[in-house]
């Protein structure tokens, strides 16, 4: 079964745009919370900002090269938040067991998962990372393999 080109065209449009408003309102999200306590917090800042700076590549280039940074980028986004759960879910139960010394088993569990930090919260750069990879995938620049624009493609 073939895909009609505007069809993924107009996918590829969409995914990008998700990827753009994403990142944009997970930057923006991140500076309010003063995330910026450490390497492991600003981690999310500056792959955020690798992100936005390789689409802005993107978008003047068009071509295999840039792809390819942005397929890199996004893999370090996935690494990112599965990285962002642990210490998310390592905080809450470094606070809980503070709190409450004498939680053990499932209830610290519980109370880690539930915690004051997020332990989800990180899962949005998996997220990111996968509908930019979903934009890369198959992409018709990186069939070239020559890493020049090119200008009778209209596909984003």
């Amino acid at each position: 079964m073939t895909v009609p080109k505007p069809t993924l065209a107009l996918l590829r449009t969409g995914l990008l745009l998700m990827l753009l408003m994403g990142v944009i309102g997970t930057q923006v999200e991140l500076l309010l919370l003063k995330h910026t306590d450490g390497i492991w917090q600003l981690t999310p800042l500056l792959l955020n900002g690798a992100t936005l700076a390789v689409l802005a590549w993107y978008g003047l280039a068009r071509n295999a090269i840039s792809l390819r940074a942005l397929q890199l980028v996004m893999l370090l986004c996935l690494v990112s938040g599965g990285v962002g759960v642990i210490q998310h879910f390592r905080a809450n139960i470094g606070f809980a067991q503070e709190s409450d010394p004498s939680l053990g088993g499932s209830a610290l569990y519980k109370e880690a998962v539930m915690g004051s930090t997020p332990t989800l919260a990180p899962g949005t750069m998996v997220q990111l990372g996968l509908i930019g990879l979903a934009f890369a995938f198959r992409h018709p620049r990186l069939r070239s393999g020559s890493g020049e624009a090119d200008h009778t493609n209209t596909e984003a």
